[in-house]
């Protein structure tokens, strides 16, 4: 009788019954209704994936290959999740509740592309290079080392996208991983796991655990994991930052965001209607770290900037994710939905009218109709904390210097945007915001070759690029004495 795999952690080379009795169960956010349940892995089941990471680094073969071997397995494992692209689609749309347009070409052929660039990377990058020390009078072997075990923890709303930018680099560092994704969004690891057998890695070098809080809890605190690779709140992300710093080990931080989008006065109406609907409204429903929510309008244009942003937010079709029309999906869980309407309505409350949108569309599922919220201050709640759902504050300035001044007047530093026909000027406006993306006029990608990651409250490190392979690498230098010291 097969094996049903989704009740099994993937550990040692071969997917293996949990030990546990504990269940996750996981629901379609546009309906309600059970998909699956999977493992609620726990410290059992951790330890072992552990382990096996641990045997795999100190005594397999992963992390003594070249690069150019490591990028072949790369290779094959990119192959073999674009062999299940098609499922990876149709997984992380039901798991999820992205709107198909997007997940095929973002969260799947986007993420896969991690994969590839890492593959080059591996192949082409020099991990040793000699430098000649006359102090010394030696010959010095700088290594770039692998740092270790590595736990890679994945969030619910980048779910394949936050694996691959942690796996790829780790494994072409020569790491070995110990893969946990969000509880709500587990499904899609089973054919990441797949996948990597497939590609014939190692056995113990990508480990997957569908674990619980214990289970987590325990993952990012044990004593055999260097390095700890996280996606997800700031508030987490901190309590990660806290077990980690005990022991001196690694970490690399995606956190929270709170972008400001500044409009210029010779921003286009259409560019203002349609950029930031996608940017700040409809990009992932709203659930992004990057979404461009705080929207700084001049008080000269004000009224006509939140009329705009009204009309685009009430055309913007809400519905079933399978649908190719669909643009809006629902929030992730029933509670996650609650959240995002209690932000609102703490907004109305505080003084803020809703100029569109504000509540539920009449359909079963976790949606929230695309929100405009107007006459917002920056003190608010809701232009200070983080909504993640399809809602935008618009937020007037008298002066370039003020919008400046507002859109720095938060503790993130994860993302923000200019908006205006003179690109010179709004390069000039991005380079005083501390912040580690600045988008003009909504150039927004997650681009395997360009860094991305935070400033302050936002995170530590960063994710892709070189800059992504080198926050899994340690430096080590060997000192050969020249033949006269011999």
């Amino acid at each position: 009788m097969p094996i049903d795999l989704k009740a099994t952690v993937y550990v040692d080379g071969s997917f293996e019954p949990a030990q546990t009795d504990l269940r996750i169960t996981v629901n379609n956010p546009a309906n309600g209704g059970v998909i699956a349940t999977v493992p609620a892995a726990g410290p059992a089941d951790v330890d072992r994936a552990v382990a096996a990471a641990r045997r795999a680094f100190d005594h397999g073969p992963w992390s003594r290959l070249t690069g150019s071997e490591r990028a072949e397995v790369l290779e094959r494992f990119a192959d073999a999740l674009d062999a299940r692209s098609a499922v990876l689609v149709e997984t992380i749309t039901r798991e999820a509740g992205f709107p198909a347009l997007l997940t095929e070409p973002v969260h799947v052929t986007g993420a896969i592309a991690f994969v590839r660039y890492y593959s080059e990377r591996a192949r082409t990058e020099t991990f040793e290079q000699t430098r000649i020390s006359a102090l010394a009078q030696a010959e010095v072997r700088v290594r770039r080392c692998p740092v270790g075990v590595v736990a890679a923890v994945v969030p619910w709303n980048i779910p394949l996208l936050g694996a691959l930018s942690k796996l790829a680099p780790a494994l072409a560092a020569g790491c070995t991983v110990v893969f946990k994704p969000s509880p709500e969004t587990p499904l899609h690891a089973y054919l990441v796991a797949e996948a990597a057998h497939e590609a014939g890695f190692p056995p113990g070098v990508l480990n997957m655990v569908t674990a619980d809080l214990a289970g987590s809890e325990r993952l990012v605190s044990h004593p055999d994991v260097n390095m700890v690779g996280f996606t997800g709140s700031t508030a987490v992300g901190k309590r990660i930052a806290e077990a980690c710093a005990a022991d001196f080990r690694r970490t690399a931080l995606e956190l929270g965001g709170n972008a400001a989008a500044i409009v210029l006065d010779d921003a286009p109406a259409e560019l203002i209607a349609a950029g930031l609907a996608a940017t700040g409204i409809a990009i992932n429903n709203g659930e992004a770290c990057i979404a461009q929510r705080r929207i700084l309008a001049s008080r000269s244009r004000y009224d006509e900037i939140v009329a705009i942003l009204a009309a685009t937010a009430r055309s913007l079709p809400v519905g079933d994710p399978d649908d190719p029309k669909t643009v809006v999906g629902p929030m992730i869980t029933e509670q996650h939905r609650d959240r995002v309407l209690g932000h609102i309505a703490a907004a109305k409350a505080a003084g803020a009218t809703v100029a569109a949108g504000g509540g539920i569309p009449d359909r079963a599922g976790y949606f929230v109709e695309p929100t405009v919220l107007a006459n917002v201050t920056n003190d608010m709640a809701a232009a200070r904390e983080e909504i993640f759902g399809p809602v935008v504050c618009v937020i007037p300035y008298d002066t370039v210097e003020e919008a400046v001044a507002i859109a720095q007047d938060t503790e993130y530093g994860l993302s923000s945007s200019v908006w205006t026909s003179d690109l010179k000027a709004a390069e000039e406006i991005g380079k005083q915001l501390r912040v580690g993306s600045v988008y003009i006029n909504g150039a927004l990608a997650l681009d395997p070759g360009i860094p991305f990651g935070g400033f302050g409250h936002s995170g530590v490190g960063r994710e892709l690029g070189p800059e992504g392979l080198d926050a899994y690498c340690e430096i080590q230098s060997v000192f050969v004495p020249s033949t006269g010291q011999l």
